[in-house]
């Protein structure tokens, strides 16, 4: 079967999550991605989970020899994929002008936190700081409450890694216009910003700051809240829609709150107190059970362990075992992009650290003997 982007090689020297992220969506649409890292380097593979469908090859960019090496890698590379803080990597000597002078067909990605210029350029962040920038963290919680770290890395993942997936098949589709290369410069505090869309169309609109837990899709209205339930746990409800409203209120025998959806004041505070009680008098298994079928919006509050032996996790691909390099099968997170005739396919294990250097320098035409100088040299 074609994949979508088998001829295509990407060179990734990044580390953590939102590199390897990026590169593995990518590798699982067919690109060849090697990862190369430094030689004993601790963060190895990094998240097991990302390695997959990627080869490794370790390379020391401080020895000259290592960035002789990776330059003749760049020629034939469509793309190089980096995520340490700006000039980190003009200062290895594989940055963009650099690569650039050597394949100007080149794509090369650059994820950092706060972008390659600007006030905040040469600040240090993680996920958490960049959402606090981006006034995301203000607006997790409860109203009243602390604000809370999101979940998961929104900022990581969303605004870094997909932004940097979908900048480099842009740039590549444009080099099959333009017949070059360019710099695509994304940074996770900007993908961060750019998911507050809705928070700040509601500001434009009427010069108010959103607060926590007071918006229409953060609580503020029974129709889209979440509710505790008789075990402890707690179920989603989303009926924005008056005819899901509508549906809700009369299943749960209040149908006189069907026209007072977005009510406030004492009326909203009557429709959230009976709603809460009734949510009390079941578990949350048995509401699944009376309304996850029904044209409402509802769900369950579901743990990871949970979510990961849902039905339509599992049937939509997203929970899968392969096996690893040893015949061992494991499990892993699905491909969420879905192509009907270039699927994403796991093809690979994740591979160890350097699994792959002797095969790289095999194919640019060093000999056993060359490859056992560089290691002892610590160049590989």
């Amino acid at each position: 079967m074609p994949s979508a982007l088998g001829r295509f090689r990407m060179l990734d020297l990044s580390r953590q999550l939102p590199g390897p992220f990026c590169s593995m969506l990518l590798a699982d649409l067919g690109m060849d991605v090697l990862a190369v890292y430094a030689p004993g380097d601790p963060m190895g593979m990094g998240i097991p989970l990302l390695g997959r469908n990627k080869r490794s090859a370790t390379l020391n960019l401080k020895a000259p020899e290592g960035r002789a090496i990776f330059h003749r890698l760049a020629r034939d590379a469509d793309v190089v994929l980096e995520g340490g803080r700006p000039g980190v990597a003009a200062r290895l000597g594989v940055d963009y002008e650099t690569l650039k002078a050597i394949n100007p067909r080149l794509v090369y990605c650059s994820i950092s936190g706060y972008g390659q210029d600007g006030p905040y350029r040469d600040r240090v962040g993680h996920d958490v700081n960049y959402l606090g920038f981006a006034g995301v963290i203000d607006l997790v919680g409860t109203a009243g409450g602390a604000p809370a770290i999101p979940g998961v890395q929104i900022a990581d993942i969303g605004g870094g890694a997909l932004m940097a997936a979908v900048g480099i098949l842009a740039a590549l589709s444009a080099r099959e216009e333009t017949g070059q290369g360019q710099f695509v410069d994304i940074a996770m505090m900007d993908g961060a910003v750019a998911w507050q869309v809705v928070n700040v169309l509601r500001h434009l609109a009427d010069g108010r700051e959103p607060l926590r837990g007071d918006t229409m899709l953060t609580g503020h209205h029974p129709c889209y809240a979440i509710y505790e339930t008789r075990d402890g746990r707690h179920v989603t409800v989303g009926a924005l829609e008056p005819h899901f409203w509508r549906t809700l209120c009369e299943r749960l025998g209040l149908g006189e709150f069907s026209g007072q959806q977005f009510a406030e004041g004492p009326e909203r505070e009557a429709m959230f107190a009976r709603l809460r009680a009734k949510f009390r008098e079941r578990s949350m298994a048995e509401w699944v059970d009376l309304l996850a079928d029904l044209d409402i919006c509802f769900g369950p509050v579901a743990t990871v362990g949970e979510m990961m032996r849902d039905p339509q996790v599992r049937h939509r691909g997203m929970v899968v075992e392969m096996a690893d390099g040893h015949g061992v099968r494991r499990t892993t997170l699905g491909n969420p992009i879905k192509l009907s005739d270039t699927p994403a396919e796991l093809r690979l294990p994740a591979p160890s650290l350097g699994q792959h250097t002797d095969e790289v320098l095999a194919g640019l035409g060093y000999s056993r003997s060359d490859v056992a100088a560089l290691r002892e040299r610590g160049v590989i």
